[in-house]
């Protein structure tokens, strides 16, 4: 970790209380711990079983959430190679066996990965980067029927597209939060 970074932690289940260093990084503003904790309450403690993909990993604070909770799989897909050694170091530290970290742009990604193939896709693409739109329409057919979405942005939640429900929203200071729920 370099000077300037700081750190965030777990906030509940095996790993609860872990640290994640969080690197000192363009657009790199992980999920707030109130954020996600709220996240975590909406979907239940317990993600047995579930596949989840962080795609925008980032400092992984949302991808390590879910595995700690129990998900079978979860994949944190990040671009930036200093993020994803610190993603790798994290991994192998906290032993999270069922945790893959993978280099890609993440919506290329989403675009050639299985439809409904995933239970969780967890989106939190930088602020400024204008992706929102995109990540979106990317992650929503990787879903499988009653999984979700869930996005963090700047902007208030739209309609839910069709075939999906707005299941819960909220906001945290500039950030606004959202989780879809496929019917």
């Amino acid at each position: 970790m370099k000077a300037g970074a700081h750190t965030v932690r777990i906030i509940g289940g095996q790993w609860k209380r872990s640290k994640l260093p969080v690197a000192d990084r363009p657009g790199l503003r992980p999920t707030p711990d109130r954020v996600r904790e709220t996240l975590f309450n909406w979907l239940g403690q317990d993600l047995s079983g579930w596949r989840c993909l962080d795609a925008f990993a980032g400092s992984g604070a949302l991808g390590f959430a879910a595995a700690s909770r129990g998900a079978a799989q979860v994949l944190l897909v990040e671009r930036d190679p200093e993020l994803v050694r610190s993603l790798l170091e994290t991994a192998q530290r906290l032993n999270a066996t069922t945790l893959r970290i993978e280099r890609a742009e993440a919506i290329a990604w989403m675009r050639r990965a299985a439809p409904r193939s995933l239970e969780l896709v967890l989106l939190d693409p930088p602020f400024d980067a204008g992706l929102d739109a995109d990540a979106l329409a990317a992650a929503l057919p990787l879903v499988a029927d009653g999984g979700f979405v869930y996005v963090e942005s700047r902007q208030a939640p739209a309609a839910a597209p069709p075939g999906w429900t707005v299941h819960r929203d909220g906001r945290a200071g500039a950030v606004r939060f959202h989780l879809l729920r496929r019917q």
